[in-house]
Formats: structure tokens, sequence, C-alpha cells
């Protein structure tokens, strides 16, 4: 295998073009920190992309931040935090997850796999916050969609349909990207003690009042142990979270309302700013199941589900399977590791999903468990013939990253 390193976007259209010319395949590369996310790549050379780093452009009174596919996540973060501002999203690091140094993940590769964190249920997925875009198509030519403002009507939506795309239809070259300013302060409240479906209800009351929720999520009692944050660790007990955020005055009213709302669920505790950021890094990077934290090396199962049936769908896994499993978006998203063979319990655990109108994506397995196994949910007939017209249309030759999503393409 080649490695073909392009040191700019004109590099980068030249090494595409040159690959379907020649009928090889090419797989796409920046930081590396989800190589374990979506089937193997089975590809003739490697396209790295990582000296397509940098922030390009700023301008925090817009809102917008500019910048190549390969900058690193922290970088932006750090450029941000600078002016108080954040995106918005909560895109997570994955590399610890899958065995990696954290620190990898590129702002091009977050986009990508469309991955949001905890704040998705307030803010939205990766792509709602995906303004432009520059770009090389698996035919080889450079294209550009969007712009560099918030209210932006140039051209066809196209950030939103290569969201989530990991790297199939086009690689990135710049992108450009809605930022929004960070919350002043942060406060969590924990309820101990609540079984699975307990936790359910209650989550979904703090959502559904006038407070503002940004963030619901679940710990039963083993997997809470395992946090570093020694309120958390050190509860005994399973531990259900719920976020507020914003203004300190604003936080600490709706806090207060919010304490009481909930008085009866059980015994509260809190979590000022700073153990409040560090569990919620903890969830969104998946640190409850991350291997390297916990020498936890299961496969593990992302499941999205309606949230009334997070717990449900949990338990009926579990009833047939041992497993462990934790719960984010107020139960709509549940991360769930089992031993699950050289199937990966894919058939029981697509079954549940289906059954409450969800999905499962295998999130992470060897790769001969996940070059057996369809990694992402099987698509419904007429969805698969129109995901086919959009590859044949953007990449008819299957250049870019063949086989990551779905066998064959």
């Amino acid at each position: 295998m080649a490695d073909l390193r392009p040191d700019d976007a004109g590099q980068l259209r030249e090494a595409v073009a040159s690959a379907v010319a020649d009928g090889r395949t090419l797989e796409v590369r920046a930081g590396g920190s989800k190589t374990g996310l979506g089937r193997p790549v089975d590809a003739a050379d490697r396209l790295d992309i990582s000296a397509l780093r940098g922030v390009i452009d700023y301008q925090p009174e817009e809102l917008v931040l500019t910048a190549r596919p390969a900058t690193p996540l922290g970088e932006v973060e750090a450029i941000l935090a600078q002016r108080g501002q954040h995106l918005a999203f909560e895109p997570a690091d994955y590399g610890p997850f899958y065995g990696q140094a954290a620190g990898g993940t590129t702002l091009g590769g977050i986009l990508a796999a469309n991955v949001a964190g905890p704040r998705r249920i307030q803010a939205g997925a990766a792509r709602d916050h995906f303004l432009g875009l520059a770009g090389v198509s698996g035919r080889g030519e450079a294209f550009k969609a969007g712009g560099k403002v918030v209210k932006n009507v140039t051209g066809y939506d196209l950030g939103k349909l290569l969201a989530g795309s990991h790297g199939t239809l086009a690689v990135l070259t710049e992108v450009s990207v809605k930022v929004l300013p960070a919350p002043e302060k942060t406060r969590t409240i924990l309820i101990l003690g609540l079984d699975d479906a307990a936790a359910g209800r209650t989550m979904t009351q703090a959502l559904q009042s006038p407070h503002d929720v940004s963030a619901a999520a679940h710990l039963p009692a083993r997997l809470a142990a395992r946090s570093a944050v020694g309120y958390v660790r050190d509860a005994g007990a399973a531990v259900t979270a719920i976020r507020i955020e914003g203004f300190g005055p604003s936080v600490a009213a709706r806090l207060a309302a919010l304490r009481q709302a909930l008085a009866a669920a059980g015994e509260l505790e809190e979590l000022h700013t700073h153990n409040s950021l560090a569990f919620w890094r903890e969830i969104r990077d998946v640190r409850p199941l991350t291997a390297s934290d916990n020498g936890d090396d299961r496969m593990v199962w992302r499941l999205s589900v309606p949230p009334a049936a997070g717990a449900d769908v949990a338990a009926t896994i579990g009833a047939a399977r041992a497993a462990d499993w934790f719960f984010d978006w107020g139960g709509g998203l549940v991360w769930l590791a089992l031993d699950g063979g050289e199937d990966a319990a894919a058939d029981l655990v697509r079954r549940a999903a289906d059954a409450a109108g969800g999905y499962a994506t295998l999130a992470r397995a060897p790769a001969a468990v996940r070059r057996a196994v369809p990694v992402f949910h099987p698509q419904p007939e007429p969805l698969a013939a129109l995901s086919a017209r959009i590859k044949a249309s953007f990449d008819p030759s299957a250049v870019l990253n063949p086989g990551r999503m779905y066998a064959g393409v």
C-alpha cells in the first residue's frame, strides 16, 4: 500500500484523479482516531490528508470558523475558548475508545462522521453546524458548497449530505462551521439510586420542564464506579445526571427550580462547573466503556431509540446476553457492551432496536467481526437504492473508502 500525502488541495485533487484514472482505491485518513468506526477499508493506497490542517479564518463576531479538515479538534477548541466560544454540538474524542491516544480527533473527521455529544438534544448534530465546504469528489473533481455565513442559501446543502458519509463520497479540503458563545456556568444535578426505568422517567421530566436542560444521562452503579469524578465514582449507586448551563444567575435560578421539581425522585447531589465538565467529557467520549481506562475491550453497540424505549431495549438485550450499558440523550442513546462472539450478537441487538423503532450501529469490534457483520443498520430497500444513486453520483468508481459503510461500495 502506497502512502499519498498531498500538501494542499490541488495535490489532493490530482491524487484522487490519478486513482480514478488508474482504477486504484483510496483509504482516506487524517487523524486516524476513528479507524475502528465502520467496516475495515480494503484499499490499494492510503490518502493521508494530515498536512491539510490549520485555521484559515475565524470571525467571532459572525460566529463562523473556517479550517482545513485535518486541523486537530483541540486546536480549534483552544482558539474558540480565547473568545468565549465553542462548538455547541459537543464533538467527542473517540481516540481512547478505540485504543489510541487522546487528541487525534480532527475537525474534518468529526464532520465526516457526524459526531455529536450530550448536548445534541439541545444543539443538534454536527451536520446542523456545518455551513460550507470545499472538497474533491470521487470523480477527482473539486467543488464548493455552502458558505461562510450563518444565514446562507447558496446552492445545495451538501454539508448535511456529506456529514455522516465517512469519507465515502468526497474528501474535504476546507470546512466552515457555526460556533456559539460558551456557557458561563455549568451545573449538574445527580439523582442517586434510580433503576433504568425510573431514570428514564426522571430524565424525561427534566427535559420536558421549562428549565432548558442541555444534557441528561444515566449510569448504572457498575459503570458509575468507573468514573474519575469522585462524587460519581464514590456514590455506590446508579447515577442519573441532569445538566443546566448558561449565565450564572440564570443557572442558579433554573437549578433551584429543577431541584425542587425532582426532589421526590431520590437523593440529590450537585456537581459544579469543574466536575460537571469532567463528567460530561466522560459521557461524551464513552469513557465508561473505554478499554484503556477500565480494561473493558468488549464489543460495543450504539443504539439510537426513542428515549422512552431506552430502558426496555437495554433490558431485552441484557436478559438474553450478559451486558453493560449506559444512557445519554435522555435515554435515546444507549451505549451497550457485551461479549458478542463472531456475530457480535447482531440479530439480538438489531431486533431489539427495530422493535423500538430505532437502529443500532456496531461501534467497536475486532476487524474480522466488522467485516462479517453489517456495522451500520441495514437500510430499507428504497433508502438503500437512494444511497446507491448518491454514491454513484459522487464516486461512481467506488474509489473513496471502499466498503467503509456497506460491503461492496
